[in-house]
């Protein structure tokens, strides 16, 4: 990974920075998916003097040099995967009660993608799906462990 964003940023002419190489060490300690603000939330707790273009510009980058991938997740805001050069193939399940984003890979699906783009005459370039849901925890008790803890989290 530092390697090609190394590569990419000679290829460009831009330089490493301290606050670029802070927020690259917050995109990527974690697995979860997040927003440019929640980045900028993670990278000043690192340092306190990241700016929010310099998140922005930094997010925009590790997109162009495919380290990060977007992702929509039905939020009206673009959300970042950090985790798509392990798992390239892996779709989300969304619950719309708590926000929960659970990732799962399954060989069926993958197999039902191929055999739609191929029967409709298309070589499949990326495959994603998204399912939004209702979670059975907060359907029978009106909330879930997730969502407390999400709250909680983002309360600190």
């Amino acid at each position: 990974m530092k390697e090609r964003l190394e590569a990419h940023l000679t290829n460009t002419g831009l330089r490493r920075t301290k606050q670029r190489e802070t927020i690259v060490e917050a995109a990527f300690a974690t697995d979860d998916h997040f927003n440019a603000e929640e980045l900028l939330e993670k990278a000043r707790k690192l340092d306190r003097t990241v700016s929010r273009a310099t998140v922005y510009r930094t997010l925009q980058l590790l997109v162009d040099c495919d380290l990060l991938r977007e992702v929509d997740l039905g939020r009206d805001q673009t959300y970042y995967d950090p985790n798509f050069l392990d798992k390239p193939q892996h779709n989300h399940l969304i619950c719309l009660d708590c926000d929960r984003v659970v990732e799962f890979e399954d060989d069926h699906s993958a197999v039902l993608h191929d055999c739609i783009t191929r029967r409709l005459g298309f070589q499949p370039q990326m495959k994603a799906m998204r399912i939004q849901a209702h979670c059975d925890e907060f359907a029978k008790t009106g909330g879930c462990k997730y969502k407390t803890e999400h709250d909680a989290a983002l309360a600190r």
